[in-house]
């Protein structure tokens, strides 16, 4: 696994913050990235807020059942984590889906039953909603997972400043797919996206947030 640097700016803040582009598989070119905007601290830090929420990202794809699925009007009202990955990464993926899972297994029923988790496919080509309902079934089954056009996924990854890139065929048969290893959530109070969880959080650090999260307040 390979690990690239997003510039990250933060306003009120002095410090610089660094995101990282995650390559699942090896090689790929360096590319720019766009910026997201965090609270001051480090990049250290598990979970951040963000100074200025975002949109979560306009997207009507096919869920995993293979019916359509608009984001915004099915996580509309509800706390939602949001997810850019494919289902062969093998390490950051599935440990951050993992992850999420031991915490929401955590929360009162009637609380995972308000949450929304959707993972959203950076490589479309081979999650079909078959694969994507076989993987996710492994981890969660109420998880959603949306495939569809890569450039639709890529344009709405860039809305919300998570960079991924089409995946390459290399020579020797690996597939490399290079996407933004962070967790978007939403807070229920204006359906934005307020918070984002790095790449180092824990299931830990997920079972002390999302309790707060789904309430819209800050970790």
């Amino acid at each position: 696994m390979r690990r690239r640097k997003l510039l990250v700016s933060a306003l009120g803040a002095a410090a610089a913050l660094g995101l990282t582009l995650t390559a699942c598989g090896s090689g790929g070119d360096d590319a720019d990235q766009p910026a997201a905007v965090v609270s001051g601290g480090t990049a250290a830090k598990p979970i951040v807020t963000l100074d200025n929420p975002m949109e979560k990202p306009d997207l009507s794809l096919t869920d995993s059942d293979g019916k359509p699925y608009d984001l915004l009007e099915k996580t509309k009202g509800h706390p939602t984590l949001i997810y850019f990955g494919y289902t062969n990464c093998p390490d950051v993926c599935p440990t951050t889906m993992a992850n999420i899972a031991v915490a929401v297994k955590q929360l009162p029923k009637a609380e995972q039953n308000d949450l929304r988790v959707v993972f959203v496919t950076s490589d479309p080509e081979r999650d079909t909603p078959a694969q994507l309902k076989k993987w996710l079934g492994g981890v969660d089954q109420d998880f959603v997972g949306l495939t569809g056009p890569f450039k639709t996924i890529q344009q709405a990854a860039r809305s919300v400043n998570i960079g991924i890139e089409a995946p390459v065929k290399k020579k020797n048969g690996d597939v490399v797919s290079t996407h933004g290893a962070q967790v978007l959530l939403s807070s229920p109070k204006d359906d934005k996206i307020h918070w984002m969880g790095m790449q180092e959080a824990t299931s830990d650090n997920y079972t002390s947030a999302l309790p707060k999260i789904i309430k819209g307040q800050n970790p």
